[in-house]
């Protein structure tokens, strides 16, 4: 289980100083910057529970993946925090036994280009103190859930797209956590693969796992996941079952649903991709 409470995360931000470099007359004029705190997450609770698929919705800049940084422990709040507790419901603390719990997917992870996936696989359960059958079983399994069978001993680099995101999920699963956090894992992908992915997960739920799921694909979110919190410039501005959201907004899509919400909230209506 994951336990949010009141978290908030400022960064600095350097934006031109406009009042600093007003030049006087026939003078030279030289900009200047200034450095501006801002809040990217700003007090923000929730929790997910065991079988739950949480998503996480909202557009670029809205403080989805900062949120999910920190609820898997790779970036410290500068407020709140962050409680996560085993099957046992008891709280780990260890930072090491944090990551045996957690499979962290984000946008913008790098996998190892010269490794095959099966080589790849075979050195995280290394890591995660597998020992060398378990990991060939598990290796096995995690084949035959994400369809890998036909590029599992090609060096990643060779991979399209599709293959590599796989590759990457594969990862994830290799030390079977209770706990996933997926930031955009269908970004990019063609039809099949990101069906691939989606029933993945559903299956992970049926097995009693927790699931964080970040996108922007809102017809893949009202689809998939058990409930939803709608991020807006780092807060919270909805959150419910898709259902009841929709009902809320009368509305009968999650887009339509978000642009509603936004439109309340601001009186601006956003893009959402």
């Amino acid at each position: 289980m994951i336990k949010v409470d009141n978290i908030s995360k400022q960064f600095k931000r350097i934006e031109n100083d406009d009042s600093a470099s007003k030049k006087a007359s026939g003078a030279f004029r030289k900009n200047k910057s200034k450095a501006v705190e801002f809040m990217a997450v700003d007090g923000i609770s929730l929790s997910a529970e065991s079988g739950e698929i949480l998503g996480i919705l909202g557009p670029n800049g809205a403080g989805k993946t900062t949120l999910l940084r920190m609820i898997g422990k790779l970036m410290e709040p500068t407020s709140g925090q962050v409680v996560i507790t085993d099957i046992e419901g008891n709280e780990i603390t260890s930072d090491v036994e944090m990551k045996k719990h957690i499979g962290y997917l984000s946008g913008n992870t790098k996998l190892y280009h010269r490794f095959s996936v099966r080589e790849m696989l075979e050195m995280f359960g290394d890591i995660y103190g597998m020992d060398k059958q378990a990991v060939s079983d598990k290796i096995q399994e995690i084949s035959d859930v994400l369809d890998l069978e036909s590029f599992i001993d090609n060096r990643i680099e060779r991979l399209s797209t599709g293959q590599t995101q796989r590759a990457n999920i594969s990862r994830c699963l290799i030390h079977s956590p209770e706990i996933y956090i997926f930031d955009e894992p269908t970004l990019g992908l063609d039809i099949l693969s990101s069906q691939s992915i989606i029933d993945f997960m559903k299956t992970e739920k049926e097995k009693g796992k927790t699931i964080l799921y970040s996108t922007h694909y809102m017809e893949e979110a009202q689809y998939l996941c058990d409930r939803i919190i709608m991020m807006h410039h780092g807060h919270i501005v909805k959150e419910g079952t898709p259902e009841s959201i929709m009902a809320d907004t009368n509305t009968n899509n999650l887009r339509d649903a978000f642009k509603a919400v936004i439109d309340t909230e601001t009186n601006i209506g956003t893009d959402v991709e």
